[in-house]
């Protein structure tokens, strides 16, 4: 019995032995597997297909506002630009003689220009290495950078907005690294990898909300993580603190923060990747410190606190609405008062007829005839023609009196006078 039993499993086995080795295989393929799955669950910050948590809610002192209305105003007149922004010297990997550098810029669409009245006005910023940058209103002119340490230094340019907000289209930022006497391997970021470009905040600030504003190069978009399994920066995060409260950035766009306490306040920015890891580069890491003071007078500081209009700052945006400004406001509020002045024209009762008529008739009688009768003007002309005749007859009488002394000496002589002689003297006289 025994041994017909032993006969029939050497048998079983010999014949379905396939069998059980194919069911063995897949239990231990299918245990493999769950193993698999378990592990990569562990691991979701380095899986580049599962999605990396949401980005940490600005809470604590710090809290996140809308940008001020008047630059929401503005904002649309520039979205039509996509400037260009070129580093025509120094050039890439030049080694330069002198630690004095004249870097020269160039910019395709987009107008750089400052407004006079309101001193802002599309701008690039120039950062050398990981200092502040500079703000650049002119291209025509070069930016002389003096003193510079030998070595290897890097320039990042980019083009930006009146209230200092980068542009992100392609092509607005640039960069070359150059060297000064000799190469070193600081200042040299590698192009391979992601590259965080800190602008603001920087320097000063009268007012808030405040700006919060970067720039990223290299830096893969979040939808590739879906389609690039062994991308490890695509789900990219941006840490930053500020006086020692950190939160976590998702996306690449300003944000503007309220709840700063006048003084002094640093901040810091940093590129992390899948994993929330600082990636080593440089400049990926940077810090700023800032001083905030409220009621500040500058353009800027008005803006945000909402004391100049759209309308009145428009200039900053537009180089050619400065001489519309006094146009749009000033016409008009005197139009509307000059129309409604003449329409009660009260005025015409001070021009009426009936002072004109009174006018008239008080020279009527100004006009009288004692007054212009022509007996004084005939005396006067009688009086002056005896005046005349006067020394006439008085002439004539002078050339008598030698006849009558004749007449004494010899009046015989007198006797013997015609009469008419004597006549014709009277006769005159009388005439």
């Amino acid at each position: 019995m025994n041994t017909g039993c032993r006969k029939f499993f050497e048998l079983l086995f010999s014949n379905r032995f396939p069998i059980i080795k194919w069911v063995v295989t897949l239990v231990l393929v299918v245990n493999l597997s769950s193993c698999a799955e378990a592990a990569n669950s562990q691991e979701i910050s380095i899986n580049p297909f599962m999605k990396a948590p949401p980005a940490s809610e600005i809470s604590g002192t710090f809290s996140e506002t809308a940008p001020p209305n008047v630059i929401q105003a503005l904002r649309p007149s520039l979205e039509g630009y996509q400037p260009q922004v070129s580093i025509l010297s120094p050039q890439v990997d030049e080694i330069l003689q002198d630690n004095i550098v004249k870097v020269k810029l160039q910019v395709k669409d987009l107008p750089i220009f400052k407004d006079p009245q309101w001193q802002l006005g599309p701008h690039l910023h120039l950062i050398l290495d990981n200092q502040p940058y500079i703000a650049v209103y002119d291209v025509n002119q070069p930016v002389v950078l003096s003193d510079l340490s030998p070595g290897t230094h890097t320039l990042r340019v980019f083009a930006s907005r009146p209230w200092h907000e980068s542009f992100k289209n392609e092509g607005a930022y640039t960069q070359t690294t150059f060297h000064v006497l000799t190469k070193t391997e600081e200042n040299n970021p590698d192009s391979k990898l992601p590259l965080l470009t800190y602008s603001r905040p920087n320097g000063g600030y009268g007012a808030e909300p405040i700006m919060l504003d970067f720039y990223l190069t290299n830096a893969p978009l979040h939808s590739l993580a879906e389609t690039n399994p062994e991308d490890t920066m695509s789900n990219w995060r941006i840490r930053s603190t500020v006086n020692g409260e950190s939160f976590i950035l998702d996306r690449w766009q300003p944000i503007y923060l309220k709840g700063f306490k006048p003084g002094k306040t640093w901040v810091k920015l940093e590129f992390l990747d899948n994993q929330g890891q600082p990636v080593k580069n440089a400049f990926n890491t940077s810090i700023r410190l800032i001083n905030y003071q409220p009621n500040g007078q500058d353009t800027l500081s008005k803006i945000v606190r909402g004391e100049l209009t759209a309308d009145e700052v428009r200039g900053i945006v537009d180089p050619t609405y400065t001489a519309k400004i006094p146009a749009t406001e000033a016409t008009p509020t005197p139009a509307t008062k000059a129309e409604k002045q003449p329409i009660p024209e009260v005025k015409v009762p001070e021009v009426t007829p009936t002072p004109a008529t009174k006018v008239e008739k008080q020279p009527i009688p100004e006009v009288k005839v004692p007054e212009v009768t022509p007996t004084p003007a005939t005396k006067v002309e009688k009086q002056p023609v005896p005046e005349v005749k006067i020394p006439e007859v008085k002439s004539t009488p002078v050339a008598s009196p030698p006849v009558a002394a004749e007449a004494k000496v010899t009046e015989t002589e007198e006797s013997n006078l015609p009469t008419q002689t004597m006549e014709n003297p009277k006769s005159q006289f009388q005439e």
